[in-house]
């Protein structure tokens, strides 16, 4: 078993209600912190599984037992900013702003995954640390930021299918299940 240390943003019923937070403790999450910021609702949680998939999965059916409560999102799920690149890879801001430019390397660096005119720019990090790997043989890519991704993905589509059809409810295991095979 390994402890996995993630956060999901949530929809619904205020989880900083007395009452919630021990339905939440019963709920099976007790591995988690409840906050919110901005009017954004998020729960930390430090999920012991074998594997991130069962982390992630366990915590959103063990969130999602709550009357109200709508696991939204895997908060940054696996994206990085230039500075977040930097730190990562032990290099300067002005470095990757280089290499990102074009101006340093080999070139064809990952397009960011937000819009390209705005100054908080963000890319996905498996496919820098895959850019790396092939530019200087290191930077193991982690699966567990391309899991994450994944899951996000169906989070996401998930959430926008209930807002266009919410007659139909959709687990989010189901969801994974059908578009892993």
């Amino acid at each position: 078993m390994s402890t996995f240390h993630f956060t999901l943003i949530v929809d619904g019923t205020d989880l900083q209600d007395q009452l919630l937070i021990d339905r939440l403790f019963e709920a099976g999450c007790d591995d988690a912190t409840a906050g919110s910021r901005d009017g954004v609702q998020y729960v930390d949680f430090d999920r012991e599984a074998e594997a991130l998939d069962d982390a992630i999965l366990s915590a959103v059916d063990d969130l999602e037992t709550l009357e109200g409560v709508e696991v939204i999102r895997i908060a940054d799920a696996g994206l990085a900013s230039m500075a977040d690149i930097a730190a990562r890879v032990g290099r300067t801001r002005e470095s990757v702003r280089l290499l990102v430019k074009g101006a340093r390397g080999p070139g064809n660096f990952p397009k960011p995954v937000t819009d390209p005119r705005s100054r908080h720019r963000l890319w996905r990090w498996s496919e820098v640390a895959i850019w790396f790997k092939e530019y200087r043989g290191e930077f193991p890519v982690a699966g567990d930021d391309r899991l994450a991704a994944m899951y996000n993905a169906a989070l996401e589509f998930r959430h926008n299918r209930r807002l266009l059809e919410p007659s139909i409810p959709v687990s989010l295991r189901d969801l994974v299940r059908t578009c892993s095979t």
